[in-house]
């Protein structure tokens, strides 16, 4: 066979579906072409065995999470991101992956897709080298994909900005508006955002959008980004789980940080039937990233509906502006003479619901320490611990002094 392997995809194909059944000819063996972000741009057909893992692709048009996420532990991904040269991936029994041969295609130094072939053998060098051909062949064809879908979701944007920021008046407006982009927007509706604090450049945009569409527990119909911070709205086709909403956004959190290097906050609103009332679930998102922030010494939750009496610690600053709290004077008075630190002491109890051990695990002293200051606190002050009414109103005058400190 000539050693010039160009000849294989010399000509033009009509269509990407073709010029992937020419690769499987060459190869003799089936392939799939995908974009960036796992997605399938076309597949070969196949004769023979082929592994549930491809059936699996085929059907939902991308490489199913579970199997992406084996694929990076195995070290396959990242190689392929690192390297223009075929990859050999053995075989994962664990998510009934067969062997592959794949490698990237590129735009210069930049990742726009990727051929998977399904070996089955070792490959030959002959087989390596038209490979290699066949990424130059179809690069061509995943730009103009990258093209057209960056198109469509620049659109979709400025549309997803206005549910954003209540732009309609009606539902029939949105409706009318939606026609152009084509949004699913029955069912349930909530935002997330995720607040990365770095200016979210072209290369990191990228990088986040292949987090966004790799992880699937959640429907993600449009995303947008605003400085430093990403926004998406999820769409849930029967009854929400506010249970995925937090461990999706614990997954995305972690993820960030193992493959970029970067542990940003999350944050979401509540659960919205009606379009038009998606700017209340960002404004509560926005709500709950704000709180993460004037109260960082408290792991606070997720969503909006678990934020507790964070929901409205804002109304109640003003409530009680201007009022004194007989506790919190006797212990900053006490404190300033002793050197002491009783007044955050009660603070990080009542934070984490009075549990010793977590609030002294997050002081770092001693749980014993501070059973001796909660001790002292009392006598010093006549604070009952175990009287709701007391613990309640302290707590709350003590959170506002905290966002007070926080907005100096």
């Amino acid at each position: 066979m000539s050693n010039d392997k160009s000849h294989y995809f010399a000509h033009e194909y009509e269509s990407i579906e073709m010029l992937a059944d020419r690769i499987s000819e060459a190869l003799l063996c089936p392939i799939t072409i995908e974009d960036a972000n796992h997605q399938i741009i076309a597949y070969s057909r196949h004769e023979g065995e082929i592994d549930p893992v491809r059936i699996a692709t085929i059907m939902r048009r991308r490489v199913p999470e579970h199997v992406i996420n084996s694929l990076w532990k195995s070290g396959a991904i990242p190689t392929l991101f690192d390297t223009e040269e075929p990859v050999i991936i053995p075989a994962i029994d664990q998510v009934s992956l067969g062997e592959r041969v794949a490698i990237s295609v590129r735009k210069q130094d930049k990742v726009i897709g990727f051929i998977w072939a399904q070996s089955g053998a070792h490959f030959s060098d002959e087989q390596i080298a038209i490979l290699k051909e066949a990424a130059k062949a179809v690069k061509n064809q995943l730009l103009q994909h990258e093209k057209r879908k960056r198109a469509a979701e620049e659109s979709h944007q400025e549309f997803f900005w206005k549910l954003l920021t209540g732009h309609f008046a009606t539902r029939n407006e949105v409706e009318q508006s939606n026609k152009t982009y084509g949004l699913s927007l029955t069912g349930s509706l909530l935002v997330i955002l995720f607040d990365f604090s770095r200016s979210i450049d072209r290369t990191l945009e990228r990088q986040i959008d292949y987090l966004a569409e790799t992880l699937q527990q959640l429907s993600c119909i449009a995303r947008t980004y605003d400085g430093e911070q990403l926004v998406m709205l999820i769409r849930f086709k029967e009854m929400d789980d506010l249970d995925s909403v937090s461990s999706y956004i614990d997954d995305f959190i972690a993820k960030s940080a193992e493959r970029l290097g970067i542990t940003p906050a999350g944050a979401a609103g509540t659960t919205v039937q009606n379009p038009l009332r998606v700017q209340d679930s960002y404004q509560e998102a926005l709500h709950v990233f704000k709180m993460k922030q004037l109260f960082s010494t408290i792991e606070l939750p997720h969503c909006f509906d678990k934020l507790g009496i964070f929901q409205s610690i804002e109304q109640f600053r003003d409530i009680r502006l201007g009022k004194r709290n007989a506790v919190i004077d006797a212990l900053d008075a006490y404190d300033e003479t002793h050197n002491a630190n009783m007044a955050e002491s009660i603070y990080m109890f009542l934070a984490h619901d009075g549990n010793i051990n977590d609030a002294a695990k997050v002081m770092h002293v001693h749980p014993n320490t501070l059973a001796y200051r909660l001790k002292r606190i009392s006598e010093i002050t006549g604070f009952n611990s175990k009287d709701m009414n007391e613990k309640t109103i302290l707590y709350i005058d003590l959170l506002i002094r905290r966002m007070d400190h926080s907005l100096l």
